[in-house]
């Protein structure tokens, strides 16, 4: 039996993911107290969401060539140790402009997050793990979202407002650090791996890139973006994130304006994103089984993504419930299928192309998803404040239907695939 210790490193993503959206949630979760103090709209409270996304948006991209030039190791570090910084510099915010601009700081450092646990995974796990692997680090969100709802308002009531809550949840991040350089390097130049398990990582490697043409450096986002495989990678995210994000961002203010106490429905406020962390462990557990029942790599992503895609529907019903367990059910079917879908898109960079390039990819896809979030997010405050939440919630549940079609034109083999910087899936 080869030793785990890839499982640690895994173990490490999803750490370093809870805290990361522990930060991101911690203005979410205040929003209602913040909106109250400082008189803010929904149109208004949006502009800060607008200055998160905006340097996320941007760094998506930026974070993923830097991670495939400087390293996993390094990247992350400055990674979370700059928005760990921000985070608590929040504490000094005294108005709209200063939310903005430590929002936008908070953005910069995050972004790194997704292209490094890609790149992690894709250095550490052989393809028969790797979609559990992501499962693990991406159900890091749900679960930071989630702890977010109970801690913060406890915070909040017993740590003397809402400034101490920033300086507490941003000093997660250094702690962190101390662990991650602690204890990765790549597989083959780190100190402790059983041998074992070393071999079996490089035996999967070698099979995977059998009949591969080696090549050296960097991939020139050109040339990604002229591959179809690409695209699908691109609109994995793009069309599904900022459905998740709506819910992230919006949930607590949605509950409010129905005319739920959050604190009453504390609970009930946990259900979506603890069945969001099912939908991740689903996701991988169902590719895994899929995988080894003999269905294709590429045959699975796409099936499992279409699954989510239909199940993102439950948000029709949503809008339109005036039961608080109903909604609370219609957003735990929708949270589950969409980290159903994400799980398999935070996947595909790593399945489809090297390891030079996978974070590269990632971080493309990332950029998508930060755009088409910025846009949103806009909108959504422009018409939550004019008309209602209600249109907000369909087309969110229509949107990841466009994605799954995308993927399944797109995410195939072609012409490149198996013959160097494309696998063969």
């Amino acid at each position: 039996m080869t030793g785990r210790y890839r499982w640690w490193i895994g173990t490490l993503l999803f750490a370093s993911t809870v805290i990361n959206y522990l930060d991101r949630q911690t203005l979410s979760v205040l929003g209602p107290y913040l909106k109250t103090e400082f008189r803010w709209s929904n149109e208004t409270f949006a502009l800060i969401i607008i200055s998160f996304r905006l340097s996320y948006t941007v760094m998506q991209a930026v974070s993923g060539r830097l991670l495939d030039r400087f390293g996993t190791r390094d990247g992350l570090t400055l990674s979370v140790l700059w928005y760990s910084a921000a985070a608590m510099l929040t504490s000094l915010a005294g108005g709209l402009r200063s939310f903005c601009a430590f929002r936008f700081l908070l953005g910069v450092g995050e972004a790194g997050n997704w292209p490094g646990a890609t790149k992690a995974v894709a250095e550490w796990f052989p393809r028969r793990e790797r979609a559990w692997a992501v499962a693990l680090f991406d159900s890091g969100s749900s679960f930071g979202a989630a702890i977010a709802v109970v801690l913060v308002p406890f915070l909040y009531r017993y740590g003397g407002g809402w400034r101490p809550v920033f300086l507490l949840t941003g000093a997660l991040g250094f702690v962190w650090v101390l662990a991650w350089r602690w204890s990765y390097h790549p597989p083959e130049l780190h100190p402790r791996i059983d041998p074992a398990e070393l071999r079996m990582i490089l035996a999967d490697r070698e099979l995977e890139s059998a009949g591969e043409t080696p090549a050296q450096g960097t991939v020139p986002t050109r040339a990604l973006l002229r591959l179809p495989q690409t695209w699908g990678a691109i609109a994995s995210r793009g069309l599904t994130d900022p459905v998740w994000f709506m819910i992230t961002d919006w949930f607590a203010i949605y509950l409010v304006a129905k005319g739920y106490n959050l604190e009453e429905t504390a609970f009930g406020f946990w259900v979506p994103f603890l069945a969001a962390d099912m939908g991740n462990f689903f996701g991988g557990g169902a590719s895994s089984f899929l995988i080894g029942r003999g269905w294709g790599v590429g045959q699975t992503r796409r099936t499992l993504i279409v699954a989510g895609s239909l199940g993102v529907l439950a948000l029709v019903p949503a809008a339109f419930a005036s039961s608080f367990a109903v909604l609370v059910s219609c957003f735990a079917i929708a949270t589950f299928s969409y980290a159903l879908m994400s799980t398999m898109a935070l996947a595909l960079p790593a399945d489809l192309f090297e390891s030079r390039a996978v974070a590269s990819v990632a971080g493309l896809s990332g950029a998508a998803a930060g755009a088409g979030t910025l846009v949103s997010t806009y909108l959504i405050g422009v018409v939550a404040d004019r008309f209602s939440f209600t249109p907000i919630l369909v087309v969110a549940s229509l949107v990841p239907l466009a994605a799954a079609a995308l993927v399944v034109s797109l995410v195939r083999n072609g012409p490149a695939s198996g013959r160097g910087l494309v696998k063969a899936i």
